[in-house]
């Protein structure tokens, strides 16, 4: 039986967004009429909610019950009140074992909360501000004197061979602590074990009232992993990785190609009012 879709929940970069960081006007359209036939549209990104509120305007994802999922699952957010429906963290004593690694290895962090990121200055000169170019507070911050609360992930932000070598001298321990992705080529997150988007989706999806047989998602990436397993429909982007396709049940067009648009003009079973 096919279950009815009721909400489509979307990737940012590599998805949703041109190489050129915009949203074509074809998968706006698309997106907008799905939204005022009553479908949620659910943009899901690893960034906080002011990073992205540009494209949350343009889709008109404004009504009081229209939400975002940051930080890869660890905040669900209410887009327009900015109400926290949903947050996990992880402590800075988690976080102790990622800073000695980082100080071994010559590499930079940045550490994010649920309203800041703080540079770590005791470490490597981090890039992620400029990669970032966001509207949120940037406020460096040797490792010793952050916080003793929790955090929604950290970063390190550098060249792709340089984190292609750190991923292989990633220890057991490590693996065991974090939820280590490769959101881009230039950088690598970790987040608390248990975390990604299929979790902040999930809380999401309680709150209405369904679950993962009533949830499309669109990804191309290994931070996209958890919700494309997950959901009824999992649809990854053809400039995706080859085997982020395996883990899908449909392939669609590029982010360049409007391949949002392509698979949603297509589909049948929306569960329209």
């Amino acid at each position: 039986m096919i279950e009815m879709i009721k909400m489509v929940a979307l990737d940012l970069d590599g998805t949703l967004l041109t190489g050129e960081k915009t949203i074509s006007a074809r998968n706006e359209s698309a997106l907008k009429k799905l939204h005022s036939e009553g479908i949620k549209i659910v943009l899901c990104t690893g960034r906080p909610i002011n990073a992205i509120w540009k494209y949350i305007e343009q889709l008109g994802l404004t009504d009081s019950d229209d939400y975002t999922i940051t930080f890869n699952g660890a905040l669900v957010i209410q887009n327009t009140e900015k109400k926290v429906l949903s947050q996990q963290g992880i402590s800075k004593q988690k976080l102790q074992l990622l800073h000695d690694f980082a100080e071994t290895n010559g590499l930079p962090l940045d550490v994010l909360d649920f309203q800041a990121v703080y540079p770590i200055t005791d470490l490597k000169q981090s890039v992620y501000q400029k990669m970032l170019n966001a509207n949120i507070d940037f406020v460096p911050t040797d490792f010793n004197q952050l916080d003793n609360h929790d955090f929604s992930k950290a970063v390190m932000a550098t060249d792709p061979a340089i984190l292609d070598a750190t991923f292989k001298k990633v220890s057991q321990e490590m693996f065991d602590t974090y939820h280590i992705v490769r959101s881009q080529p230039k950088i690598l997150e970790f987040l608390d074990h248990d975390m990604d988007k299929a979790v902040g989706l999930e809380a999401l999806l309680t709150n209405f009232g369904w679950n993962f047989d009533n949830l499309m998602v669109f990804g191309d990436a290994e931070n996209d992993l958890g919700m494309l397993k997950s959901a009824e429909v999992g649809v990854v982007m053809d400039n995706g990785k080859d085997d982020i396709k395996q883990q899908g049940t449909d392939v669609t067009g590029t982010n360049d190609d409007d391949g949002v648009a392509q698979f949603i003009e297509n589909y049948q079973y929306f569960d329209k009012i």
